[in-house]
């Protein structure tokens, strides 16, 4: 059965909050369904974009990162801290999966010309080849995914989401973070 402006079904979510309302009818437990639907979808959208990855022998982190150098544009190269910043890892996390990405041959560390203390990370033809053909079914996928959802719906879900990422990418403006 499919969903309609009358109909919902119900998800995980509906039945936790159940819980919580007969477990604790004093509290209002509401804000864990967007929360916890957020966090359900992530971690479910994850598995099946690392499964649609996996076709080209890619991790999502791997992919996150070639498409990282990729997207920066000709030569798409990029210093290691850049990326260990855009791609939210610590350094340690970045060098060691710099090291598994040059041992396949899909990036180099290149000399850094305006820097001579340091190095950049640059595709190589063969990553370039691979991010290329991944992104293309990864859109796919991700079209595919968000199918379920009419054109309009997706529109306001996106824009929403927006706010959201927007309020929580800058805590201090809106004193989201904890009284201490």
């Amino acid at each position: 059965m499919t969903p309609t402006a009358h109909h919902k079904q119900f998800d995980s979510l509906d039945l936790i909050l159940k819980h919580w309302e007969r477990e604790r009818p004093d509290l209002d437990a509401r804000p864990m369904g967007p929360i916890g639907r957020i966090k359900r979808c992530a971690a479910l959208l994850e598995q099946y974009l690392e499964a649609g990855l996996s076709q080209f022998g890619l991790s999502y982190w791997e992919f996150d990162m070639l498409a990282t150098l990729r997207r920066s544009g000709a030569p798409y190269c990029l210093t290691p801290t850049t990326l260990f910043s855009t791609l939210m890892v610590t350094s340690g996390t970045m060098t060691h999966r710099l090291k598994r990405m040059e041992q396949r041959g899909l990036v180099a560390r290149v000399p850094n010309e305006q820097d001579a203390r340091s190095m950049l990370v640059q595709l190589t033809d063969k990553g370039l080849n691979l991010i290329d053909r991944a992104v293309e079914k990864h859109i796919e996928n991700e079209r595919r995914l968000l199918s379920v959802m009419p054109p309009n719906m997706l529109a306001e879900l996106n824009a929403r989401l927006s706010t959201l990422l927007v309020a929580l990418e800058n805590p201090g403006e809106l004193s989201l973070l904890p009284a201490a």
